[in-house]
């Protein structure tokens, strides 16, 4: 479930609280391969399932940066901040990739409101956001995510 804020301003009351989670999404291998694609990145540990078969996973695995990736598409699900003329994604910090996604898995993003300030004509917030994978006790990814939006 989405948490709302109604204004940016809303989101300096909230620093430290969950955000909650977004939907399960499955890492499939036309996923992955796509993503190779997209970015060049064609090791076989990713998009050669015979030859995966004997690598460390024993099958396929993603790409960290997929996992990266997916975090603007959880972001949405995770929070939504209204009254708005824009948003802007503004960086990052903190990226980790403790788990592998084994093709086959899913994943969801998890959020965590780290930091709110004020900058020149809007607010900056730093939320966290956990890749979780599926029955793992370790994430896929750990990220801290800056955004800044700007009030209608």
């Amino acid at each position: 479930m989405t948490t709302v804020f109604k204004t940016p301003m809303a989101l300096k009351d909230a620093v430290g609280q969950s955000l909650g989670e977004s939907d399960w999404l499955e890492i499939d291998q036309q996923r992955i391969n796509t993503f190779a694609d997209a970015t060049g990145d064609h090791q076989w540990i990713h998009i050669d399932p015979e030859r995966a078969k004997d690598g460390p996973f024993g099958q396929c695995i993603a790409h960290g940066y997929l996992s990266l990736s997916l975090v603007n598409l959880f972001l949405p699900q995770i929070i939504d901040v209204q009254g708005t003329s824009m948003g802007v994604n503004y960086g990052c910090e903190k990226v980790r990739f403790p788990a592998p996604v084994p093709v086959g898995s899913k994943v969801r993003g998890r959020g965590e409101l780290l930091a709110v300030e004020e900058v020149k004509g809007g607010i900056q917030s730093t939320v966290r956001v956990t890749v979780e994978i599926e029955g793992s006790e370790r994430p896929a990814c750990v990220v801290n995510t800056i955004s800044r939006y700007y009030p209608e």
